[in-house]
């Protein structure tokens, strides 16, 4: 099946209006995803209990660690299939689908069993003591042992929808989770409603994610001969090329998230040494920061298709000109926000929580974080391409050299060094690095191309 919608998307629309068309649709629902990720936090902020907040915060790398699993067969999945388009290859790109989906959907199952099973030991890893550990047990009874089955499967088809250019139907699937969630919180979180707390904010997110899971399969049942995403299960096989194709982009990609949940682990176990007052306010902090670094993730991750088609079908100018035109909207979207960040830091953190210690810790760890704001750009972008061509094992390098080789030492330094303030920089560390090396090796593999 061709569609020839779709053909004229990735080869002939002209560049600004076809990343637009991909990536509008993807920045939008990382937006409207951040903002479901503030609504926790803000809500439960308003209960004005820091042991609530700190709850969600410690929580956050276990709902991280979900990307693992959305990455290995949503990033995998979705760059074989753009590529196989590229190609006209579409029984690889109906095989490559379901293998993705049923095998999201195992590992799914089996996330949710171990963090049932391990419970206890999880919560001692994660940082919670004896005030804390009561809420964030409860937050991850929703989201992680409910939850993670249609929390992993609504983004991991997402991926693949958008995957085949259907970016906006990818994103009305996303944002309706996150508006159910936003519209929920309230009602199960403040005393007016059922006052749950923490607990409300994790059932709100379960109920929330159900819902995007099941517009994905109302749409695919509804598109079913129209779209190139196939889940039929006759369709799903170790086919040895699937196999490789997927894994050899969806494991770098998953390494790197889980190296994320290991950075986000240790700044948290740091954190909480200073009290549940430094762990409200590093939560908060984050959550803000989340907001343009997920903005700029979605514009990398929206052009990917673009980038895997091109490059399959060897119109490597077409190519070179979107990431070129993406990197300049990028670059000086962060940097404006970084410096609005720093000016408003204080009254960012305050519209979460009003405690005088939280804001002033918050101001500073904000502070922190967004100074790495800029260099974030090339970073995403290089990722994506690496990702988007099949270049995992480049995007696995970055991974280590971000997490292993920079953050993480930093972490250690900068505590000691500066003790709890010390820890908001060093992500600034890692993205500095980062950033250099990524526009030597963009530049590097696309002399590479020019020269074939």
């Amino acid at each position: 099946m061709e569609n020839h919608q779709k053909t004229l998307l990735f080869e002939e629309l002209p560049i600004p209006k076809a990343v637009a068309t991909l990536a509008v649709p993807t920045v939008l629902s990382s937006l409207v995803m951040v903002l479901y990720n503030l609504a926790d936090t803000y809500f439960v902020g308003m209960c004005n209990d820091p042991i609530q907040n700190a709850a969600v915060a410690l929580a956050a790398p276990v709902l991280l660690a979900f990307n693992a699993i959305n990455n290995l067969f949503g990033v995998g999945s979705s760059s074989m299939m753009s590529r196989a388009l590229g190609r006209k290859d579409y029984d690889t790109v109906y095989k490559s689908s379901a293998f993705g989906f049923y095998c999201a959907l195992l590992s799914g199952i089996l996330f949710s069993l171990l963090c049932g099973v391990f419970q206890h030991p999880l919560l001692k890893l994660l940082g919670a003591d004896v005030n804390t550990a009561l809420a964030t047990r409860a937050y991850l009874k929703w989201t992680a042992i409910f939850g993670a089955v249609p929390s992993i499967l609504n983004v991991v088809l997402a991926y693949m929808v958008r995957s085949e250019g259907s970016a906006l139907h990818a994103s009305i699937g996303t944002m309706s989770g996150c508006i159910l969630n936003i519209i929920l919180d309230p009602i199960f979180i403040l005393p007016w409603g059922l006052n749950l707390g923490a607990e409300g904010a994790g059932l709100a997110t379960f109920l929330s994610n159900c819902g995007a899971f099941t517009y994905f399969l109302v749409l695919l049942y509804k598109k079913r001969k129209e779209t190139y995403v196939c889940i039929h299960p006759k369709k799903f096989s170790f086919d040895k090329k699937i196999v490789l194709g997927i894994c050899g982009v969806g494991i770098p990609a998953s390494i790197q998230n889980l190296l994320n949940v290991t950075g986000m682990t240790i700044l948290n176990n740091f954190t909480s040494s200073f009290g549940a007052d430094a762990v409200a306010a590093m939560g908060i902090a984050q959550k803000i920061n989340q907001v343009p670094m997920q903005i700029a993730m979605g514009l990398s991750q929206g052009i990917m298709p673009l980038i895997s088609y091109n490059y399959s079908s060897k119109n490597h100018k077409r190519m070179r000109k979107s990431l070129t035109f993406t990197a300049k909207i990028s670059q000086g979207f962060l940097c404006t926000v970084a410096v609005a960040y720093f000016v408003f830091a204080g009254d960012l953190v305050a519209m979460f929580m009003n405690n005088e210690v939280i804001i002033s810790y918050g101001t500073q760890f904000l502070r922190g974080f967004c100074i790495s704001m800029p260099f974030l750009c090339m970073d995403f972008l290089a990722v994506g391409v690496f990702q988007a061509v099949g270049m995992g094992s480049y995007a696995l390098v970055f991974a280590i050299m971000r997490k292993v080789v920079l953050e993480i030492p930093a972490l250690y330094i900068l505590n000691t060094l500066f003790p709890l303030y010390g820890l908001a920089y060093a992500q600034l560390t890692a993205e500095v690095v980062l950033a250099s090396a990524a526009i030597m090796v963009l530049m590097r593999l696309f002399r590479k191309l020019e020269r074939e």
